[in-house]
């Protein structure tokens, strides 16, 4: 029995939700969000409350409807809130800017690193004297942000013999102990 899928989804005032066939529409104060629902997962809304239903015990059919019941409520509370990803450069000489829609990342290659946001997303670089450059990423659709998050970390992934690296501000890295010198 799924539990997550179980649980209806309160709307708020400022969100609204329309279901057309197998889609579900929804849109807030920061943007529109659709998601196409799987057949077997019957969606009904209610004034305020989605709630969903799965038509088999079937694993597959229960795995599914905790995940769409997850990606509505994802959807709702980006389009009402929004979603942020936040990313520090730990390293010597790492640093970040925006330039528009392109966020230049330096992290000790010998380039330069460019990438272009979709326009869906939104991301500052904070640079203080002091402390590790911090970038923002912020959008309505969690599943872009963390995309963009996890493609921006991957240009150098925090390493465990120092530490240096691009990591998830809340993220730990276990150290590991160099070798030692012998006698």
């Amino acid at each position: 029995m799924s539990r997550i899928g179980n649980n209806p989804i309160t709307v708020p005032e400022t969100v609204n939700v329309s279901l057309q066939g197998s889609e579900i529409i929804v849109k807030g104060k920061l943007g529109e969000l659709s998601q196409t629902i799987d057949s077997s997962i019957s969606v009904s809304v209610n004034e305020n409350i989605i709630s969903l239903t799965r038509q088999s015990d079937n694993k597959d059919v229960r795995s599914k409807h905790g995940l769409y019941r997850a990606l509505i409520s994802n959807m709702i509370e980006g389009v009402n809130n929004g979603h942020t990803k936040k990313l520090e450069l730990r390293g010597v000489g790492y640093r970040a800017s925006t330039q528009g829609k392109k966020l230049d990342i330096s992290v000790g290659y010998s380039h330069n690193i460019i990438f272009d946001i979709p326009e869906e997303v939104k991301v500052t670089a904070e640079t203080e004297k002091g402390k590790a450059p911090i970038v923002t990423i912020s959008g309505h659709d969690k599943q872009l942000v963390g995309a963009i998050a996890a493609r921006i970390r991957a240009e150098r992934k925090p390493e465990p013999y120092k530490g240096k690296g691009i990591r998830y501000v809340d993220e730990y890295v276990r150290k590991k102990a160099g070798k030692t010198a012998a006698k």
